[in-house]
């Protein structure tokens, strides 16, 4: 299936950023989004593998979550700071830094405001997470200034033609997203980063990756997904008991079409994400 997306919905009027902004966080703040990041370590791992992280260096994690990403670095030796607006996945971040006795500094900040000072850090990642900020070009922004010249931008972004892409639009056709806000998935292709970042990096590395989600059947992802993940959770919230049964029908089916063992038995659903390695002017 090819999903579109349109990087630019017509409106009549601009969109409120700061109330969907609130109405965001509230939504990751539901659920437990650290549950679902556990189930999504590797890409962090790989990520950081790619950008060639230094030992030494300084590494901000932008919507670091529950610190995926953080915690991967800082076992390189990196020192590295966690920033992320959701105070309870930050408190999970810095409970996992100090079972491992790992050097992370997790900070309550927003991606779009970034509390840090100008080109402080040698690089800086996310991963499945800036790219939920409703104002991409703040948000590259602000990456961008956070990091020093001749460092490094990873970024790990779901694709919008692969599984993710089209569990976000299915769930939109149920529940429609806020108009005029940039769909997350435009950061999973390699023509909006050059977008976003234009002549402020001299080089960008892209690579498709992917992620496997594993689970006994197709109603058991649906009911983990509906329990725990925020955007999911919430979707269902705002629909009757009919419209929350024909929901749950259809991502056990997307979960079916991106099932590649295909034999009826556990799933292994690939989801497709875009890494990308760029390299600040």
């Amino acid at each position: 299936m090819t999903i579109t997306i349109n990087p630019n919905p017509t409106t009549t009027t601009a969109p409120d950023l700061a109330a969907v902004k609130a109405r965001q966080q509230a939504m990751w703040a539901s659920g437990d989004f650290s549950v679902v990041a556990s189930r999504v370590v590797l890409p962090s791992e790989q990520l950081v593998e790619s950008a060639d992280l230094q030992a030494g260096w300084r590494v901000l994690d932008v919507a670091t979550g529950s610190g995926n990403a953080a915690l991967a670095a800082a076992r390189h030796g990196l020192r590295v700071v966690g920033v992320d607006y959701v105070p309870s996945l930050l408190e999970v971040g810095r409970a996992r830094a100090a079972a491992e006795g790992l050097d992370v500094t997790f900070v309550d900040g927003d991606a779009e405001d970034l509390p840090i000072e100008d080109g402080s850090f040698d690089a800086v990642l996310s991963v499945f997470g800036t790219m939920f900020a409703p104002d991409h070009q703040r948000t590259a922004d602000e990456l961008t200034r956070a990091c020093r010249p001749g460092g490094t931008i990873a970024l790990a972004s779901w694709v919008p033609g692969g599984y993710l892409g089209e569990v976000f639009a299915v769930t939109g056709r149920h529940v429609p997203p806020a108009p005029g806000v940039a769909s997350p998935m435009l950061w999973g292709t390699e023509e909006h980063l050059a977008d976003l970042f234009g002549d402020r990096v001299s080089a960008m590395s892209c690579v498709e990756r992917v992620c496997t989600f594993r689970f006994r059947s197709p109603d058991e992802l649906v009911g983990f997904f509906r329990r725990w993940y925020g955007p999911t959770l919430k979707a269902f919230d705002a629909l009757d008991a009919d419209g929350q049964r024909a929901l749950a029908a259809d991502l056990a089916a997307v979960a079916t079409r991106w099932d590649r063992n295909r034999d009826g038995g556990p799933l292994a659903v690939s989801g497709a994400y875009l890494e990308a390695v760029l390299t600040r002017c």
